[in-house]
């Protein structure tokens, strides 16, 4: 078959690798920019899922301790009692329960029927991963929720 001018072969530009001798190394640049960019995008969902994680204790921890606290009869027993179900509410949903704070605030006497109780909880939360380096306080947010219950007349 004649050859048309159309299908003349184009000589390679001058610095062109032809010949399909091109050896690319696009998975290599691929790799490292993946890696480079969804670092810090896995570990800010990561840090996020902390945060909603110790908001669900906070609630759950304040909620159970003014419910705990207007059970009791005597005010030691019941600040005690409440400290501990913070304590276990944060502990199951994996927090240090020493990074929570439970504040109970009453406006009357704290355990005379009718009277409104307040637990107020705040939860500091870690950094991932940065948090668990020894000597290293890092701090992604601190969290809080309040709770009321009232002292019921019959106990």
């Amino acid at each position: 078959m004649p050859s048309s001018p159309g299908d003349s072969v184009r000589p390679d530009p001058p610095g062109a690798c032809g010949n399909g001798t091109e050896t690319g190394s696009a998975i290599v640049e691929f790799i490292f920019l993946a890696v480079l960019l969804m670092v810090p995008v896995v570990y800010l969902i990561l840090t996020v899922g902390q945060v909603q994680g110790g908001a669900y204790a906070v609630v759950g921890a304040a909620d159970q301790a003014a419910k705990v606290f207007v059970l009791h009869d005597d005010l030691p027993t019941a600040q005690a009692s409440a400290e501990q179900a913070m304590h276990m509410a944060v502990t199951d949903l994996g927090f240090d329960p020493a990074d929570a704070q439970l504040t109970i605030a009453c406006d009357g006497g704290c355990l005379t029927p009718g009277t409104i109780v307040t637990a107020y909880v705040q939860l500091r939360i870690e950094l991932p991963v940065v948090g668990s380096l020894p000597g290293v306080t890092a701090n992604a947010a601190t969290v809080d929720s309040r709770a009321t219950q009232k002292v019921g007349r019959f106990k």
